[in-house]
């Protein structure tokens, strides 16, 4: 039996690039969709000294149809996607009396809009057992002021995931965002290793214990 697939969509050096390792040291190959070559370039050597196969590709995943195609591109080549993991989110230092409405569009765009380009991308290559992990935040619930828009985001990308999740749980596929309440930092527990960890249990929670979000710590 081939190798199960994860991909990873706003792959960088933080907590992408640890669920991207993290996966792979699981035995998953490994498929990356972002913005910069050489931040792929820089992670592809690690991800295969772990065993994995990887495929990567850059693409603006807020022009829809390059980041279908992408998507779809991987899913042929390996003939199916295990897990869709969705990272990006737009962060823009201005509060809500400065922030424009096209502003706020555009990061709405990346930060909830890209899932759902890749999720309708992902689907035909996902079958019972699939799996949709997101990058949450406590922004949802608490913003800051100062950045009106990642909170926006935050909220917005975790409502779609309720309902991606109730739309194909009957099919045997679930989708999960994990709160992370804190800033990430180098040591402790908000560390990108340390919450590619919480996405990692999340992911393989037994499905009689699912929960569509859960809190990291918990």
């Amino acid at each position: 039996m081939s190798r199960p697939v994860i991909v990873v969509v706003g792959a960088g050096p933080g907590v992408s690039g640890s669920v991207a390792r993290r996966f792979a040291d699981e035995g998953y190959d490994v498929a990356l969709l972002g913005a910069d070559q050489q931040v792929l370039d820089d992670l592809v050597p690690d991800l295969e000294a772990r065993g994995a196969t990887v495929g990567h590709t850059v693409a603006d995943v807020t022009d829809e149809q390059a980041a279908r195609d992408a998507v779809r591109r991987f899913g042929e080549h390996t003939g199916h996607i295990d897990v869709l993991h969705f990272n990006p989110s737009a962060y823009r230092e201005k509060d809500p009396l400065t922030l424009s409405v096209p502003e706020l569009l555009e990061d709405v765009a990346l930060g909830v809009g890209a899932l759902l380009t890749v999720a309708q991308a992902a689907r035909p290559h996902m079958s019972a057992g699939g799996r949709i992990s997101v990058t949450g935040s406590m922004a949802a619930d608490e913003p800051w002021e100062g950045a009106a828009s990642l909170g926006v985001q935050k909220a917005g990308v975790r409502n779609l995931v309720h309902s991606l999740d109730k739309a194909l749980r009957g099919d045997g596929i679930r989708a999960v965002s994990v709160t992370v309440r804190g800033t990430l930092s180098r040591e402790g527990a908000f560390t990108p290793d340390r919450v590619a960890d919480a996405l990692w249990d999340a992911v393989t929670t037994d499905e009689s214990q699912w929960r569509t979000e859960v809190p990291y710590p918990g």
